[in-house]
């Protein structure tokens, strides 16, 4: 039992007005620790009770049985429950030995099917900071939805198909040199793209020929096929050494080219429910009905658009998976795309489209600039990441040189930074790239967290501790107090975490226990010999364990030394 339901439950008793769900809804948390830990305002009681808020609080106090509680008390209207510090720490930190990195987990999901769209960068572009959202916020979700007990697939639905690509082969015609691409596919090929864009704003034929040049490879045009094929080789091995450089993995890459042969069945089922409808030569669906523009579902020469694959990818992920949600981490940019598509999807037939979910996500900026890979305004993942290690061995060296593994530990530290920098904004919030902010080992930063658990292990390390599960650890001072109800609120932060797609949740809460870890060690000599040693030990422990899983579901490495 929760401290929320315990003094709902106890409130019950003495309270005739209200049930233990009624009241449970009414507790709230004081704005300081020296008023208690829960409170129960009496103000709803006053109307049926004819009585004062005040006078109501103080006959509610007089009535709880305080054998489960410090104290309780009334302040003004409020009733104030102070717990049972020394019992509620025994409790928790067994819980958290016991359960290990299984602390928190909950099986909420029972071990359905969640597909999770994203990364998905462009073929023939460099992977740019402005992919890095979708990428981590995806990955960290489905760390989130794993521990409520779903199962995910992840889907890095690439870009490998579209008029960028007959642009790309036009400008290779006209401008590229094969030595050249192959020596440095991606710099090459984003050179090119974006000098024809460029012409296109003098020249705006060469459009038209990156239009025909991907009806060619839209109708299975040999050479077409063979360009597309090698440019989408070439992207891969460079993406994939960002991956890895990430850690991250798919559990599949059918990009849009894989739904080629599968939107046929998708505009047949539009015409057979006459949902099709003709407007200027193109064939539309009409969403007037739902204050949505027409989506267009083939253009007057016959070519398909995005919505029409991504129609045919629902229908497959549906059939192939049978998910139970199917979520997309994709910019804000795209949310009348995603609106349409469901009540697309819905007017088909499919009840399945009310579980697709678009998690939008802000834009990435620089120097508060939007970053473009059209106009060549981007910055480039993979020497950013490189730099990010490169920053992290620096102040590694400074603070402990004789450290082993300190490539290992440079690079869980730099990468960690980037990813946590970016997951700890709220996702619909965007922000300004700062490499020398998200490597620092103060504030609110990945290696700050990281720090506060090596230090832990530290400790752990010099008393030699090995926790039980059978011993009593009871504490009931104000620092581990506070670390305590962190330590208790874990599970609950990751079900906000999930229900609301925001790994930011989960980071915020790391910040929080580390920065009440570190107070805590400011000022408790933990090695020192005392009744409390062990209890202080057994925290610290817990307090490494609930960080560390912190870090894993925002895919975030703690080193063990630091």
């Amino acid at each position: 039992m929760d401290n929320k339901q315990l003094i709902a439950s106890e409130l019950a008793k003495v309270i005739d007005g209200l049930d233990q769900t009624a009241i449970s809804n009414l507790l709230e948390q004081p704005k300081s620790s020296d008023l208690g830990d829960i409170a129960f305002p009496a103000f709803s009681l006053a109307k049926v009770e004819r009585k004062a808020p005040q006078a109501i609080a103080a006959d509610i106090a007089e009535k709880i049985d305080p054998s489960h509680f410090e104290k309780v008390v009334a302040t003004g209207p409020y009733v104030n429950f102070f717990l049972n510090k020394a019992k509620i720490s025994d409790q928790v930190i067994k819980e958290v030995i016991k359960e290990g990195a299984d602390y928190g987990q909950q099986n909420e999901g029972n071990g359905g099917n969640i597909t999770i769209d994203l990364s998905s960068p462009n073929i023939a572009k460099p992977f740019s900071v402005g992919h890095l959202r979708s990428t981590v916020i995806g990955d960290a979700l489905s760390n989130i939805f794993r521990k409520m007990g779903y199962n995910t697939i992840k889907i890095n639905h690439l870009g490998d198909w579209g008029k960028q690509f007959g642009l790309l082969m036009v400008a290779y015609k006209k401008w590229g040199n094969k030595e050249a691409v192959e020596a440095n596919p991606i710099d090459e090929l984003l050179q090119l793209y974006v000098r024809i864009n460029a012409e296109i704003e003098n020249d705006p034929a060469l459009d038209d020929e990156g239009r025909l040049w991907f009806k060619k490879l839209e109708d299975g045009d040999p050479e077409a096929t063979e360009l597309w094929q090698w440019f989408r080789d070439e992207s891969l091995v460079e993406f994939n050494r960002i991956y890895e450089l990430l850690s991250v993995e798919f559990d599949s890459l059918n990009g849009e080219a894989f739904y080629n042969d599968k939107m046929d069945e998708a505009v047949k089922i539009l015409e057979d429910k006459g949902l099709l409808k003709e407007s200027k030569g193109a064939s539309i669906v009409d969403l007037d009905d739902v204050n949505l523009p027409p989506a267009m579902i083939k253009k007057s020469d016959g070519a398909t658009l995005y919505i029409t694959r991504d129609i045919a990818t629902a229908m497959y992920r549906a059939r192939t998976y049978n998910f139970v949600k199917n979520v997309y981490v994709v910019g804000q940019e795209q949310s009348n795309h995603f609106r349409q598509l469901k009540a697309v999807l819905k007017k088909m037939g499919f009840d399945w489209s009310d579980d697709m979910i678009h998690v939008d996500f802000g834009l990435v900026t620089k120097n508060r600039q939007k970053l473009s890979t059209r106009k060549g305004n981007i910055i480039l993942l993979e020497p950013t990441l490189q730099e990010a290690i490169s920053r992290a061995q620096s102040q590694i060296e400074a603070k402990n040189p004789d450290l082993e593994n300190k490539e290992a530990v440079a690079r869980a530290v730099g990468v960690g930074a980037v990813k946590f920098y970016d997951l700890k904004t709220d996702r619909r919030n965007g922000y300004d790239f700062d490499l020398e902010a998200m490597v620092s080992f103060e504030g609110e930063t990945g290696p700050y967290i990281q720090y506060a658990y090596a230090r832990i292990q530290s400790i752990l390390r010099k008393a030699d501790f090995k926790p039980s599960a059978e011993a009593t650890y009871s504490l009931d001072d104000a620092e581990s107090w506070e670390i305590i109800k962190l330590l208790q609120d874990f599970a609950r932060v990751v079900k906000r975490a999930a229900d609301n797609y925001d790994p930011s949740l989960i980071a915020k809460y790391a910040i929080s226990l580390a920065q009440a870890f570190n107070k805590f060690y400011a000022h408790t000599r933990i090695l020192d010999e005392s009744p409390e040693r062990d209890s202080r030990l057994a925290l610290s422990y817990a307090t490494a364990v609930v960080l560390k899983e912190s870090l894993r579901l925002l895919g975030v490495d703690a080193p063990e030394k630091m």
